[in-house]
C-alpha cells in the first residue's frame, strides 16, 4: 500500500486533540482542513487551518507548505509560513508506513522546532502525532485522525 497523504493532492479533514504545556488548560478539541496540491515542476503545497471549535479565545491556526521531493522520492524539503511560528524550514521522510518531518523557525529567539508523524492507517486514513518545542521544551502537542475527502 503507498502513501496517499502528501504524495497525491487532496482534501482532508483532521480532527483530535490538542495539548499546551500550561497544565491548568485542559485538552482542546481540535479541527482542521488541509488541502495538498502537485504543480507540473514537482512541487507540492498543502495548506492547513486548525481551527478550536470550543475554545472561544484561542485562535485559528494557518499553514502554508512549499516543498519538493528528492530524486529517490523517499525524502523531502519545505518552506512553511506558520501563523504562530513565522517563516520556518523542514524536511520529511516518506517511510513505508508513515511520513515523518520536522521543521524549525527561522530567526526565532525561542528557538521553537516542531515535529510530526503521520502513520497510515489505510488510504484515506492517517494518524497524526505532533509537537512543537521551546529550546528544550514541549510546549504543544496534537494527536488527530486526518480523513480523505472523496
Amino acid at each position: 500500500m503507498e502513501h496517499t497523504f502528501l504524495i497525491e493532492p487532496g482534501r482532508w479533514t483532521l480532527e483530535g486533540t490538542w495539548l499546551a504545556r500550561d497544565v491548568s488548560t485542559p485538552p482542546l478539541s481540535v479541527r482542521g482542513a488541509i488541502l495538498v496540491a502537485w504543480s507540473n515542476d514537482d512541487w507540492f503545497t498543502m495548506v492547513m487551518k486548525l481551527g478550536f471549535p470550543k475554545a472561544s479565545d484561542a485562535e485559528t491556526i494557518a499553514l502554508q507548505y512549499r516543498g519538493r521531493l528528492t530524486s529517490s522520492d523517499r525524502q523531502y524539503t519545505f518552506v512553511l509560513q506558520h501563523s504562530q511560528l513565522g517563516r520556518v524550514e523542514g524536511e520529511g521522510w516518506v517511510a513505508p508506513e508513515s511520513i515523518v518531518q520536522r521543521y524549525w523557525a527561522l530567526n526565532d529567539r525561542q528557538r521553537r522546532t516542531g515535529f510530526e508523524t503521520l502513520h497510515r492507517i489505510d488510504s484515506d486514513h492517517y494518524h497524526l502525532s505532533s509537537g512543537i518545542m521551546a529550546g528544550h521544551y514541549l510546549t504543544t502537542a496534537m494527536e488527530a485522525t486526518l480523513v480523505r475527502q472523496g
